[in-house]
């Protein structure tokens, strides 16, 4: 009898969502182009509409305030093209590869001091980081960069469906579908205060903000998606009670409750991912964009930790649908694995 899986990686990806395939199952049947003025292609275009207002909602803006995009990294590249921006240190490397400029330091925590946040600056700083979960103080990087005449992009795709969107005083923001439960493939860039984007894809669509034929069902998916996730906290608080010896990272402050970055001493990342997946947990070593590359994690070598350290952490991130038999399980496989790689 096959093992029973347990995924436990939802910050990768969470599973596709009855509502979205739903909705993408529907979108599947209609013909038509969205741009197209015929019958069919006016239809194409409510449905794209219809999501572009559900994800505005869920993002607190206007729908013409929401440009739909290829996920949330192209998000990110559009937003951050053309000017300097001051990244922080921890940020996804979506940005860290688009921001071309300094970069903003982060305490042991994985936060950064807005303080620290020169006047004026454009600065890109994540909502809650994809490897610890760790918040950044919103509010008050939001009143810095306003108080200052700065610009603030911000990077929401972890936070989205966690955190309220709303509160987030940011100029933009990057989001991804299939973070929320939607499809793969598609995402949006909010642009809360308009401005001009300088992006590679040019075009008609998107109020020529972002050329190329608009991805019709993934859009539909998304829209279905865009709402809140289950707290699932406490799934999150009693695995990490349970597990002996473990070091975390970023639980010293203000973190999103379904993410734990762990430590294992003496033991790297990659093995813990092998040794955990052969007992039938899905985990992964940093962000799943980077997991497969050999070296320690850049967020946590940016919050000081050592590179054996930062070698030797992995990522759960839990979602709806896990039960505290689950979470037990994982711990005691946790600790059962942990004795044994370590006297290996």
């Amino acid at each position: 009898m096959a093992k029973r899986r347990i995924y436990m990686d939802w910050n990768a990806t969470a599973p596709l969502a009855p509502a979205a395939r739903d909705a993408m199952t529907a979108a599947m049947a209609m013909l038509g182009n969205p741009s197209s003025v015929h019958g069919e292609g006016r239809a194409a275009r409510r449905l794209v509409e219809d999501a572009r207002a559900r994800v505005a909602a869920f993002a607190g803006a206007a729908p013409e305030q929401v440009v739909f995009t290829s996920g949330g990294t192209e998000a990110n590249a559009l937003a951050l093209a053309g000017r300097e921006w001051l990244a922080g240190a921890s940020e996804h490397v979506s940005v860290l590869d688009h921001a071309h400029g300094p970069r903003l330091a982060v305490d042991g925590g994985g936060r950064v001091c807005p303080d620290a946040i020169p006047p004026g600056a454009a600065v890109a700083l994540m909502a809650a980081n994809n490897e610890t979960g760790a918040v950044h103080p919103l509010a008050e990087i939001g009143r810095r960069v306003r108080e200052t005449g700065g610009l603030w992009h911000c990077d929401a795709v972890q936070a989205a469906g966690r955190l309220d969107l709303a509160a987030i005083d940011a100029d933009s923001l990057a989001l991804s579908a299939h973070k929320l439960g939607g499809p793969m493939g598609v995402g949006a860039l909010v642009l809360r205060r308009e401005r001009a984007l300088d992006g590679p894809i040019r075009g008609a669509q998107e109020r020529r903000r972002r050329g190329g034929t608009e991805n019709v069902v993934g859009i539909a998916g998304f829209g279905a998606a865009a709402c809140a996730l289950a707290d699932v906290k406490a799934l999150r608080d009693r695995m990490e009670a349970r597990l002996e010896g473990a070091v975390f990272y970023g639980r010293d402050g203000p973190r999103l409750g379904n993410t734990s970055c762990i430590g294992m001493p003496g033991v790297s990342g990659e093995t813990q991912v092998m040794a955990f997946d052969l007992e039938g947990f899905a985990v992964s070593a940093g962000a799943a964009c980077s997991s497969g590359k050999v070296g320690a994690s850049h967020v946590l070598l940016a919050m000081g930790v050592n590179e054996t350290a930062a070698g030797e952490a992995i990522r759960v991130s839990l979602g709806p649908g896990l039960a505290a038999a689950d979470i037990d399980a994982f711990a005691e496989a946790w600790n059962r694995l942990a004795a044994r790689l370590r006297r290996g």
